[in-house]
């Protein structure tokens, strides 16, 4: 019984992880590597075992850094069932598909720059087509939260609420092999707790092995309860400059949660009512997902729905799909709001908005979510005086802001109180998806409130016995 770390090892991105048990090789994720646009390509192209030998894969959740390698996956070989839970597979559909819309587009974009500046570089291809896209997603079976299946003899599993965006899941498998019993519990992603739209994320029950993401490890989040003043403020100091708002966000869960602490601050009247746009076609068919899966939603959510007050619609929202329309934003000179994606701005919609606005004084450009090391969300985190966008060089002048009260991922406290809440022999715990520094700090907390556990953290392609 065998794991292997091919990716999210000491870094955040890429999560890929190798189970061999029972005479299977299980994958738990297929994600996307982000980075340096060279060395992504490279890693993500390149698996570093045979597709076709793979039994099944299991994802934790639609977002790219997790899913978005599955279509290479299944064009290199992989003829096996991708399990995941209804809302994850629903979600995965959408931003496959986009992934690989935004993958032509931006390849075709680069190459007419290039041609244009007179670049003698080879064609930019994208890692995998819509077409290749749509076909991988005919592999995926979906399975309800809380209920046990078969993947292969001797190996159940069972997803768990886990909280961090619609679908999302903790993954337990139960392995019998040769007499024993293992039962290894994954986290993927977990939620903070206390979303304003979605259920707290489930504690461990008897596990043996915890696969622990480590993102914030060593940070903690500002208070969740100042997230919409702070937001309040930024807008309204932004409406005074005459200035725009432009949001990176991811389209899955950050989206449709700044949709509804807007609803829910114009209602109040904190913020004046000003054009809301939502310029990501991906986030306009996420939002309709995510409508058709209330079983994922806390109970307020949901009243709120059953007397038809709709929190994922303003008056002032406009939901934006053409690029004609997306391209008239720039045009606008009144205060705005836009949100577009990515959310590290390494792809999509918002690399323009920021090209054309990102030079003007009276705008902000406020970043709502952790940006992986190497993307240009990073360095505007880091608020580089000089970014790169489409190979060119644009000097910051806009406002530069950032918030982590949004963030979807649990913080140090959040991980170690949620451990505590957790059962069983906690033999081992993996510390995966954290920088290492950060890993570090959330291993020496764990040591002192686990000090029975053996507690490592994996460096990419090591293995470990379970």
């Amino acid at each position: 019984m065998k794991l292997t770390f091919h990716g999210a090892a000491k870094t955040v991105t890429g999560s890929m992880y190798l189970l061999e048990a029972c005479g299977k090789r299980i994958l738990l994720e297929c994600g996307f590597f982000q980075g340096k646009r060279k060395e992504s390509m490279d890693r993500n192209r390149q698996f570093p075992f045979k597709p076709a030998d793979i039994h099944c894969a299991l994802l934790s959740h639609a977002h790219i850094d997790h899913s978005g390698n599955v279509p290479n996956l299944v064009r290199q070989g992989f003829t096996g069932s991708v399990f995941c839970n209804h809302a994850t597979r629903d979600l995965a559909t959408l931003m496959l598909e986009d992934s690989a819309h935004i993958q032509e587009y931006d390849c075709a974009f680069i190459n007419k720059i290039n041609k244009k500046e007179g670049r003698n570089l080879p064609l930019a291809e994208p890692l995998y087509t819509m077409v290749e896209a749509k076909a991988a997603v005919q592999q995926f079976m979906s399975v309800a939260y809380d209920r046990t299946f078969d993947i292969a003899e001797g190996i159940t599993i069972t997803f768990c609420d886990a909280g961090h965006i619609l679908g999302s899941s903790e993954v337990i498998l139960d392995v019998r092999e040769n007499g024993r019993h293992v039962r290894l519990g994954f986290s993927g992603d977990l939620g903070r707790g206390q979303n304003d739209i979605l259920r707290d994320p489930t504690p461990f029950e008897d596990v043996d092995v915890l696969l622990l993401e480590s993102t914030y490890g060593g940070r903690v989040h500002e208070p969740q309860e100042l997230a919409w003043s702070k937001l309040s403020e930024i807008i309204n100091q932004t409406i005074n400059r005459n200035g725009k708002v432009i949001i990176p966000s991811f389209s899955v869960g950050r989206t449709q949660q700044l949709v509804y602490a807007l609803h829910e601050l114009t209602e109040s009247k904190k913020v004046p009512k000003i054009p809301v746009y939502i310029d990501s076609p991906l986030s306009v068919n996420i939002t309709e997902v995510f409508r058709m899966h209330p079983e994922c939603f806390n109970d307020s959510t949901n009243e709120k729905l059953r007397l038809n007050n709709n929190p994922f619609g303003l008056q002032s929202l406009a939901y934006i799909r053409s690029v004609d329309e997306s391209k008239s934003l720039n045009e606008r000179k009144d205060p705005c709001i836009i949100i577009s994606a990515s959310g590290m701005c390494e792809a999509g919609r918002i690399r323009h908005h920021l090209k054309n606005n990102i030079g003007d004084p009276r705008n902000t450009i406020l970043l709502v979510g952790f940006c992986a090391p190497q993307t240009l969300g990073r360095a505007l985190t880091d608020k580089q005086p000089q970014v790169s966008i489409f190979g060119e060089k644009h000097r910051v002048e806009a406002q530069i802001e950032v918030m982590d009260a949004f963030s979807a991922h649990a913080d140090h406290n959040e991980l170690v109180n949620l451990v505590k809440k957790s059962t069983g022999s906690l033999e081992k715990i993996i510390l995966t998806h954290g920088q290492e520094r950060h890993a570090n700090t959330l291993a020496a907390s764990l040591r002192e409130t686990h000090p029975k556990s053996q507690i490592s953290i994996p460096n990419l392609h090591d293995s470990i016995e379970l």
